[in-house]
C-alpha cells in the first residue's frame, strides 16, 4: 500500500510539473483535498465527464437557433436570458445571471473573463484553454479587433466591438447574426451552423452551403499566445 501511495504521489508530482502555474496549483489543491478525504475524485471525474460529453455548445446552439426562428423567444432571451434558457431545460451551476448579447451589423460583442475563466457552463460546456489564457484575457481588452483577426474574423470598419467582462455574478451568451441563405431552415438545421466561438464572440455563424467552420481547438489563437498585439 505504501509503495502504491508513493508511486501515485510521484506520478501526480511529475504530471503537475508539466502543467501551467495555475493548473499546477489547482492540481495540488485537488490532491490535498483528496488525501484528506474532503472530496471524492470519482465524483470530480463524473462532473468533468458530464460537462465534456453531455453538456456543451450544442445546447447554446439550440438556444440561438430558436431565437432566430421565434421572435417571442428572442425577445424573452434578450430581456431575461436566465429564465429563457432555463425554460429549455438548460439551467444549472455557472449558468445563473445570464445575459444574451445580440450581434448586429453595427455592433459585435466579445466576451472575456479578465480575472479567471467565468463561463456559462450549462449552455457552452467547459471553457476552452485559450479562453482561460492570460494572453487572450489581456488582448481581448487591449485589442479586440486583433483578437478577432487571430480567429480569422474580419469585421467592417463600421462595426463597433464591445467587450464584456464575464464574472461569477454575470455571464454572457453572444447571439450571432443569422447567416443569409437560411430562410426556411428548421431549428435543428440552424443549430448546425452555430459554433461555440460565435457564442463567445470570437467567431461567426457558419455560412450555409460551405463546410462548417472547424471548431477552434484548445490552443490559444495565434496572436494570443503571449506575443505582441
Amino acid at each position: 500500500m505504501a509503495d502504491d501511495h508513493t508511486d501515485d504521489h510521484t506520478h501526480r508530482h511529475l504530471e503537475a510539473s508539466e502543467l501551467g502555474e495555475m493548473d499546477a496549483r489547482v492540481r495540488a489543491l485537488e490532491t490535498l483535498l483528496v488525501e484528506r478525504g474532503l472530496i471524492d475524485p470519482d465524483a470530480l471525474d463524473k462532473i468533468v465527464e458530464t460537462y465534456e460529453h453531455e453538456v456543451g455548445p450544442h445546447r447554446g446552439a439550440q438556444v440561438v437557433a430558436r431565437s432566430w426562428t421565434d421572435p417571442e423567444f428572442r425577445a424573452w432571451l434578450l430581456r431575461d436570458a436566465s429564465a429563457a434558457v432555463a425554460a429549455m431545460g438548460y439551467a444549472g451551476r455557472q449558468g445563473e445571471h445570464l445575459t444574451a448579447l445580440e450581434n448586429t451589423p453595427e455592433r459585435h460583442n466579445l466576451v472575456v473573463c479578465t480575472l479567471c475563466s467565468c463561463y456559462p457552463w450549462p449552455i457552452l460546456g467547459l471553457p476552452p484553454v485559450w479562453y482561460k489564457s492570460p494572453a487572450y484575457r489581456a488582448k481581448a481588452v487591449r485589442d479586440p479587433r486583433g483578437v478577432l483577426a487571430d480567429f480569422g474574423v474580419e469585421l467592417p470598419a463600421t462595426t463597433s466591438i464591445r467587450v464584456w467582462d464575464s464574472t461569477s455574478e454575470q455571464r454572457y451568451l453572444v447571439v450571432p447574426m443569422r447567416p443569409e441563405g437560411t430562410d426556411g431552415w428548421t431549428v435543428a438545421e440552424l443549430a448546425g451552423v452555430v459554433t461555440r466561438d460565435s457564442m463567445v464572440g470570437t467567431g461567426l455563424a457558419s455560412n450555409p452551403g460551405a463546410q462548417a467552420n472547424p471548431r477552434v481547438d484548445d490552443r490559444p489563437a495565434a496572436g494570443a499566445r503571449g506575443g505582441s498585439g
